[in-house]
């Protein structure tokens, strides 16, 4: 029996989870990375070291695989048809990707299919980000470049035009959008297989630190089952009206007088997914190569009543493994995850979980174990 080849473009700590996902499976593995020393690149067995920017890079890649997928979206949209042209699959095709790529095109989609955005245009200058601002309730105002922003980078919020300018510097076009006055942020995951299959995860809550995912709690505490299903319904139409195929996450805002927004999407499994690993029947890394080798997807209802993820940052104590002795014997139910970097102060190099009945004590044991690993707790 030959099982099939995936191809994943990109060699970070979601691709690495990926792969693992694929172990059980019998599923084979090509990875193109940019180094060795990548996330992925230390446990795949076929490791292609390139740029992804580059077509013939992409088209050498791409010989033996059976489809090709990502743990970025990064891809040139122009490389990706051009593979799709030499009849090889791409998941999520380029014409769904390009809204995870240019927030431009991604606003002015789900505004078309009626989705629920916060107020938004481009802006061509500091002038026109004053204007933006008088057009509603004045600053401050929220500025992203269109392209290559991820965890807090390439997002300013800024409190006047002469603050304005840096965001123009990179020189791609820049998306101006109102300050939501939010409670919370929360987060849709769903997968969609080409057959048009798909499943939806419970919504979540998110808790950033400095613009970086922290904390995150399965199912969303204290959510209304209206405001639930209007997020599940929501990611579930997006997913289909772009032909996204794979794992698609739908960040969101919950607002002070109840509503929920759009805030960016993500075609790749995503950290607020995180806690499926251990949390639920089928992990978002699972049914993301379920959904990209179109078999039938698996289950998404959550094992436990409360699942917490909270991330592994970089700190100053360095020899986190000397730390593992505590954590296991403090918690034998918790999941440490590692990604095999080298700790630097404020990377993400892992993530822990942990589960139960008690949300506060779930809450807890995620929080102390994150912070001993990291070294801010010594106790």
């Amino acid at each position: 029996m030959t099982f099939p080849v995936v191809g994943m473009v990109g060699g970070g700590q979601l691709a690495r989870m990926t792969h693992e996902a694929g172990i059980p499976l019998g599923i084979r593995f090509k990875l193109l990375s940019d180094t060795p020393q990548d996330s992925a690149a230390q446990v795949v067995n076929e490791v292609v070291v390139g740029d992804y920017r580059d077509l013939d890079t992409l088209r050498e890649f791409a010989r033996g695989c059976d489809v090709i997928t990502f743990d970025h979206e990064h891809v040139p949209t122009e490389h990706l048809k051009a593979l799709e042209a030499d009849g090889i699959p791409v998941r999520p095709g380029p014409e769904a990707l390009v809204h995870a790529q240019d927030k431009g095109v991604m606003r002015a989609k789900l505004v078309a299919i009626g989705v629920p955005c916060p107020r938004h245009r481009i802006v061509r200058d500091p002038a026109d980000v004053a204007a933006f601002a008088a057009e509603g309730d004045g600053f401050p105002v929220v500025l992203k470049t269109v392209r290559g922003g991820y965890d807090g980078k390439g997002v300013w919020v800024v409190d006047s035009a002469e603050e304005a300018a840096e965001p123009f510097r990179a020189g791609v076009p820049v998306l101006a959008e109102e300050e939501v006055d939010f409670v919370r942020e929360l987060a849709a995951n769903v997968v969609r297989s080409p057959h048009g299959q798909a499943v939806a995860y419970p919504v979540v809550e998110s808790q950033q630190v400095k613009g970086v995912c922290d904390t995150v709690i399965a199912p969303a505490p204290d959510l209304e089952e209206s405001l639930a299903l209007q997020a599940e319904e929501m990611a579930l139409s997006i997913a289909k009206e772009l032909d996204v195929v794979g794992h698609l996450a739908v960040e969101l805002f919950q607002t002070r007088d109840g509503r929920i927004l759009v805030n960016e999407l993500a075609m790749r499994p995503h950290n607020s997914g995180h806690w499926s690993m251990d949390g639920a029947i089928t992990s978002q890394f699972a049914n993301h190569v379920r959904a990209v080798l179109d078999l039938p997807l698996g289950d998404p209802r959550p094992r436990a009543k409360w699942t917490v993820m909270v991330n592994v940052l970089g700190g100053d104590f360095p020899d986190m493994y000397s730390a593992y002795l505590h954590c296991m014997a403090r918690d034998p139910q918790l999941k440490i995850h590692m990604y095999g970097k080298d700790v630097k102060p404020g990377r993400k190099v892992g993530h822990v979980n942990t589960y139960g009945d008690d949300l506060d004590d779930v809450l807890e044991r995620a929080r102390h174990a994150a912070g001993y690993l990291r070294g801010t707790i010594t106790e």
